[in-house]
């Protein structure tokens, strides 16, 4: 169930909003004073913010600064102003719609179903990015951390996993021996960095289908490897 903060110091707007949200399917959390109302979205979650800004003790416009600093969260303003230059200000804080009072409740659960839709959209997407690398035959699943070669899964050791990964989501660079030393195994490269060759022959072991003629990591004489997109 979605979690809604509504900080509205009206209380009976302030409730109409929260019988029509919670007759919707959501989970409301009310708070009518400013910093009570800031202190509370800060220290819990919540999908999105519904947020006045004309509140006794912080505005909204402080309000709003303060959850954008380290949220990314939607946050739905509300105020009777109606001049552009108030909704310029409320969007450039961060906020990610602006509805002007009077309003009908059921305009307000229309708005916050469609910006918590496109926030789940975009979070989605993003994690799909972030949780799975795909280059040709290659698929890496990081929230599993499992991969798939041409269709078939490889088991990977610790380190030639986090070596292939480091490769794949940095195809087309250079790395010499030391710096992917330095990278993967979190060590300065005076040390034995022969176990950097190991491992990349074994990873080719099992992602090439010829080692002699490798289409994936490729050495680069004198310099390092290099992931081939």
């Amino acid at each position: 169930m979605s979690r809604v903060l509504i900080i509205e110091d009206e209380e009976a707007i302030a409730e109409l909003e929260k019988d029509y949200l919670e007759l919707s399917g959501f989970e409301v959390v009310v708070e009518n004073e400013g910093v009570k109302g800031c202190q509370v979205a800060l220290e819990e979650d919540f999908d999105i913010y519904v947020l006045d800004l004309m509140l006794p003790g912080m505005d909204g416009y402080d309000i709003c600064k303060k959850i954008r600093e380290v949220k990314n969260t939607p946050i739905l303003m509300v105020s009777a102003k109606k001049d552009d230059i108030d909704k310029i200000r409320g969007l450039g804080l961060g906020a990610d719609d602006y509805i002007t009072k009077p309003f009908s409740p059921s305009e307000l659960v229309a708005r916050v179903k469609a910006h918590l839709s496109r926030y789940e959209r975009l979070v989605g997407s993003a994690k799909d990015m972030n949780d799975v690398v795909e280059i040709r035959d290659i698929k890496i699943d990081k929230s599993a951390r499992r991969i798939w070669v041409r269709g078939e899964e490889k088991a990977f050791t610790t380190k030639e996993y986090e070596l292939l990964v480091f490769l794949a989501e940095n195809p087309n660079k250079v790395y010499s021996k030391q710096e992917l030393f330095q990278e993967i195994w979190d060590m300065d490269s005076v040390g034995d960095i022969a176990t950097v060759t190991v491992h990349i022959k074994k990873i080719r072991e099992k992602i090439e289908l010829d080692n002699t003629k490798p289409q994936y990591i490729e050495t680069i004489w004198g310099v390092g490897y290099r992931f081939k997109l």
